[in-house]
């Protein structure tokens, strides 16, 4: 299975908010890298996915209190 980038935009707006993600991102079946720009206005969450789906990425940012949204 290739590699598929997928973009989200969330409200993860600080290092404090990515830290809360991070172990369930770094620990995700499915998941080879990720990165938040929080510099972004948008806050654009790039996930690297080796079968991942874009479904299971939003139900681990929102189990930590935050929203995500695909971006076309």
């Amino acid at each position: 299975m290739e590699n598929k980038e997928l973009k989200f935009k969330t409200n993860l707006d600080c290092g404090g908010c990515v830290s809360k993600v991070q172990a369930d991102f770094d620990n995700a079946e499915g998941i080879c890298h990720w990165n938040v720009d929080t510099n972004n206005s948008d806050k654009i969450l790039t996930v690297s996915s080796k079968g991942i789906t874009e479904d299971e990425v939003i139900k681990i940012v929102q189990s930590k209190g935050f929203k995500a949204e695909i971006m076309d």
